[in-house]
């Protein structure tokens, strides 16, 4: 049994059990408890803060886990980094009051700056050389400007709505962040297999966001040019079609261009397109 940590709640807590069911790990999240088994695979979850998630599969109390890469960046903790999952962007960074007319890194010289994430911080300044005092503050940190607490604040940003709604201003990026799997460096070898097929899983998965399975009918002649058009894993399918001069051709596209894909397969003669979602990439 491989003991897994993922957030009890927050922004990754939703996408890494959604990673888990897509992967044909279910678990009953409907009671959720501080511990819960899979019915169908050898994973128990633990769900923890995230803050705690680092040093728990450090310390060996779990095996793996998904947490965002700067509270590994924050706690400093010894464990492998496996996989960047590609969900859970974010950036921290330092922000200041919109009224304030910020000139620099050198404004923060003297001033106090809130954060949760007092480590990066103080490796951020010592590099830049600015001397400023750090309060650590645990959570609601954007509002320590209004409340008089601190001169500026250090903090995760997404979208910049939350800034914007507390009156500030973002004015440097320190980090950037996402989802990350990690492993503890010790892990027993009997639960190495059970690591490996997760991973088999989880890259299944990744693979096939953000693509779409593309099926025409085309010209014969035309197949040449309408290959060089599309990319593919390895190789279009193309199979010859019952009517003469005509064949059918299949590929997976990326979704970010599959628009401009299409329209240029239509320029050249293709009909009939169907664009299925693709559910599993299994290299």
């Amino acid at each position: 049994m491989l003991r897994f940590a993922i957030q009890s709640k927050g922004r990754l807590n939703e996408e890494s059990l959604k990673l888990l069911k897509d992967s044909g790990i279910n678990v009953d999240d409907s009671r959720r408890k501080f511990l819960g088994q899979a019915s169908d695979y050898p994973i128990e979850l633990l769900y923890l803060r995230d803050d705690d998630i680092p040093e728990v599969v450090a310390d060996g109390s779990a095996d793996m886990g998904i947490v965002g890469f700067n509270e590994i960046a924050e706690s400093m903790a010894d464990v492998e980094i496996v996989r960047k999952l590609g969900f859970g962007k974010c950036r921290i960074s330092l922000a200041v009051p919109k009224s304030v007319d910020y000139n620099g890194l050198e404004w923060f010289d003297g001033k106090s700056i809130a954060t949760s994430y007092p480590s990066i911080l103080e490796d951020f300044l010592s590099k830049n050389g600015i001397s400023a005092r750090i309060r650590k503050i645990m959570g609601s940190v954007e509002i320590a400007p209004a409340a008089g607490i601190a001169d500026a604040i250090f903090d995760i940003v997404s979208s910049g709505g939350t800034l914007v709604s507390n009156g500030l201003k973002e004015v440097e990026k320190v980090l950037d962040s996402e989802a990350v799997l990690i492993c503890r460096k010790d892990l027993p070898k009997d639960r190495l297999e059970i690591r490996e097929s997760l991973l088999f899983r989880f890259d299944a998965v990744q693979e096939s966001r953000g693509k779409k399975y593309v099926l025409m009918n085309i010209p014969t002649d035309k197949v040449s040019e309408a290959m060089f058009l599309l990319p593919s894993m390895r190789s279009p399918t193309v199979m010859p079609l019952a009517l003469e001069g005509w064949s059918s051709l299949h590929s997976v596209v990326d979704d970010s261009s599959l628009w401009q894909t299409v329209e240029a397969l239509k320029r050249i003669g293709a009909e009939g397109i169907l664009i299925l979602n693709v559910d599993k990439v299994i290299d």
